[in-house]
């Protein structure tokens, strides 16, 4: 009954006009137009005009002219950037031909938005891709940062229950994937499996996904790929706009509420701003047959912006606030072993509850603060320098389960765990103008120094520690080929500070390695291109991997570190085959990863009885591993109406010292979308329905034995998702979202849970979202 009044209401949503979208429309509008530099008046050859959410672009050729054809009419967003020149983006009202041309102000934004969109500066040109915005971005808003990237082929995540996720690529996860925050590396508590970013999505409008290892341009920890994230440039000299988001759960019944205020300064052309805030609540989580006791969730951040650019100059500063409360399912913590082997063996939490926003012992309470000030000059011979300077302060409480025995602490409800890290970075980057109009490079330093303060039972100790790495790349682009190569060198000392035996114990470590790259691209033709890449990078063993020794109350653990780790050393190479036309795309990816000395958690053959209750035991350790998988992704237009996607990965993980496969590993997945696009209705504009399945096999590449669980069964999860434009007038527009996840209400459980052990995984969950846009 549930799913036949979904089905209904997207159908009603969709219907305000029954008859106009069964017509065809002929498909045969086209744009054109010419690029030209703002202060010149010159072409600009190479420039790139996208066709955003229609998967559809060209470059400019020597005269600086393109044209998009095979457009149905209705109304598109067209993009314009080049390297060297800031974005422009123009909304056009498409009926046949259509001449749009575009005049680009030098480089005003800053650098990390260049590396992140035009991937050409930081992300290497021979790496796998991919981008999330416009209206793919647009239907995961409300989902955390590790959610919204899980349509991304060889993404997925490490999840600690419901509500907390982080993200992994080809396999790894937490300190060997760097999320890159605006420009500024993330630095929080990330060690933890269930420390999941601390980013508030809402701030990005594109977010991108190098997969493999990208140590040279990123410093080390890039051994399994890197995330930008960046937000839209600063509207310069613009007048005031801004948008609404809501959106729904019913799962949870959960709420989230996102503003964005921005524009220019009246009279001060070079100046603009923007403010922005997201507000979330959410209850407990309730799969198909029980609710997931103390499963809540509240969220709070807000960010600001300012920025100045003025010919050559510009300079930047950013605040963001980001604090979240996340309830820990109670039924994670249990008192004895018997209980913890019962639970496992009869798969049915022993805690269950009803429908409760509060969230109760156990909880997490985590703020993060980022300052970041940033300034760039480009001079008039091509040359440009940056740099950016950033401060982070983040603050982790983990409170247990049990409250102190003694009345006048349990009242004073102090966290049993405190984590306080703050965090210094310094980047100058120097990029040299272009030699004969075929190489360009960069060269650069960057510098982090950080210290961590921790209260409360001993986990990990405070520490601080220093980094420095100096950088070169260059890219040769000549007869269709792309070539690129990079060396670095990077510098860690780190100091520790622990009490043995009620003294205080210093440590020192020292670790140094060099990292290269080496890529090419290729051209064959304006429909095919291959890449190929061969990169190294390394990482150093990081603080709880040295020296845990506690209960981990958030994972619901007990972790032991070990002091004679050695850092990772990582080779990857991939490889990839891209064609594309306006009918049919595919992408396949091979990748072959080599880690020597991989440190991973590794479960040991019992739990562990403690004063706090019975945990599953870890304890970290070090082998040789290989990371071996293929991605692919299919994109079919059927019809003008009718298109099919369809993305695959296939992963094997293999312990080459110990010969045999390794634990905690994503299964295989494939996904499957068949949409139809009604078109435009009236007013509204954009307007389709899609139907899509989801199967993520059953995890057989394991050791026997080698977990308190054995991996739970294949399952196959259906949604279905409408949604559409509104037009209300030339400036306002509310786009709405009704998407269904778990159609069937299907129970089943993930191997990449942390939880898995306790409880199953969410049921059917009806999102509706709402978005309003008005202003320029």
């Amino acid at each position: 009954m549930i799913v036949l009044k979904v089905v209904t209401f997207c159908l009603l949503l969709l219907a305000p006009v029954p008859v106009a979208w069964a017509q065809k429309e002929a498909c045969d509008c086209f744009v054109k137009g010419v690029v030209r530099d703002k202060h010149t008046g010159q072409p600009i050859p190479g420039a790139t005009i996208a066709v955003l959410g229609e998967n559809k672009g060209v470059s400019t050729d020597i005269n600086g002219r393109y044209q998009i054809e095979r457009l149905c009419p209705g109304q598109y967003e067209l993009e314009c950037r080049i390297i060297g020149y800031q974005p422009y983006t123009e909304t056009i009202d498409l009926v046949a031909g259509h001449e749009e041309n575009f005049t680009l102000a030098e480089d005003e934004i800053h650098l990390k938005d260049v590396e992140i969109t035009a991937h050409r500066t930081d992300a290497p040109l021979s790496q796998p891709i991919s981008t999330l915005t416009g209206s793919d971005l647009a239907q995961t808003r409300g989902q955390s940062l590790a959610e919204s990237l899980k349509g991304i082929t060889g993404v997925t995540t490490l999840q600690t229950g419901s509500n907390i996720a982080k993200p992994v690529i080809h396999g790894l996860h937490s300190n060997r994937v760097l999320i890159m925050n605006n420009g500024v590396r993330q630095e929080g508590q990330q060690w933890g499996s269930e420390h999941a970013p601390e980013i508030d999505p809402f701030v990005a409008t594109r977010v991108t996904v190098v997969k493999g290892a990208a140590g040279v341009r990123f410093g080390s920890d890039a051994i399994g790929g890197v995330i930008l994230v960046e937000p839209e440039e600063l509207p310069i000299g613009k007048a005031l706009s801004g948008e609404l988001n809501t959106v729904g759960y019913s799962n949870g019944r959960q709420g989230v509420v996102s503003g964005t205020l921005q524009g220019g300064v009246k009279g001060v052309e070079e100046l603009g701003w923007r403010a922005q805030g997201t507000f979330k609540r959410g209850g407990n989580i309730h799969t198909p047959n029980y609710f997931l006791d103390n499963t809540g969730s509240r969220e709070r951040n807000f960010s600001v912006a300012a920025g100045y650019r003025k010919k050559g100059f510009g300079a930047e500063v950013f605040y963001s606030h980001f604090d979240t409360q996340l309830g820990i399912f109670s039924g994670a913590h249990i008192g004895s072993v018997t209980d913890l082997l019962q639970v496992i063996k009869n798969r049915e939490p022993l805690v269950k509850s009803g429908f409760s926003y509060t969230i109760a012992r156990p909880y997490q309470d985590v703020a993060h603060n980022l300052v970041k000030g940033e300034a760039h000059y480009h001079f008039a011979d091509g040359h440009r320098i940056q740099w950016v300077s950033a401060w982070q302060h983040n603050e982790r409480s983990e409170y247990d389960l049990h409250r102190p025995r003694n009345d006048s602490l349990a009242g004073l409800n102090r966290p049993e765990l405190t984590f306080r890290l703050t965090t210094f970075t310094n980047d100058i980057v120097w990029d040299h103008k272009p030699i004969a109009n075929k190489m360009a490079g960069q060269v650069g330093i960057s510098t982090l120094y950080q210290y961590n303060l921790m209260n409360g039972r001993p986990l990990i100790p405070n520490f601080d520690q220093l980094n420095v790495g100096a950088f070169l790349i260059e890219r040769l682009v000549q007869n269709g080929w792309e070539w690129e190569a990079g060396i670095r060198y990077d510098y860690r000392y780190l100091t520790t500070y622990r009490l043995v035996n009620r003294v205080t114990q210093r440590d020192e470590f020292r670790f140094s390695s060099a990292s290269g790259t080496l890529g090419v691209t290729r051209s064959i033709s304006e429909k095919l291109s291959t890449r190929l890449n061969v990169g190294t990078a390394w990482r150093a063993p990081n603080v709880s991997e040295l020296f845990s020794a506690g209960v981990h109350h958030g994972a619901a653990s007990y972790e032991e570190g070990d002091p004679t780790l050695r850092p990772e050393q990582a080779i990857n190479t991939v490889a990839s085959v891209v064609y594309d036309n306006d009918k049919f795309n595919w992408e396949i990816g091979a990748y072959h990863n080599y880690i020597a000395r991989y440190i991973y958690l590794k479960p040991q053959p019992e739990p562990i009885l403690t004063v706090r209750g019975a945990f599953p035991y870890f304890r970290y350790t070090q082998t040789d591993a290989t990371f071996t998988g293929i991605d692919a992704s299919l994109g079919w237009k059927l019809t003008d109406r009718w298109s099919l996607k369809s993305k695959g990965s296939y992963l094997r993980v293999y312990d080459q010292k110990n010969d045999q496969y390794l634990v905690m590993i994503p299964p295989n997945r494939w996904d499957n979308q068949l949409s139809f696009n009604i078109g435009e209705v009236g007013r509204w504009q954009k307007l389709f329905v899609s139907a899509g399945n989801l199967w993520v096999g059953e995890q057989r590449r394991v050791p026997a034995n080698s977990d308190f669980a054995p991996p739970p069964p294949a399952y196959s999860l259906w949604n279905l998702t409408a949604g559409g434009t509104l037009f209300i007038t030339q400036k306002q527009q509310v786009e709405v979202g009704v998407t269904v996840h778990n159609l069937l209400d299907t129970a089943y459980r993930d191997y990449l849970n942390r939880f898995r052990y306790y409880a199953d995984e969410m049921g059917r969950n009806i999102s509706l979202r709402l978005k309003w846009k008005f202003g320029a």
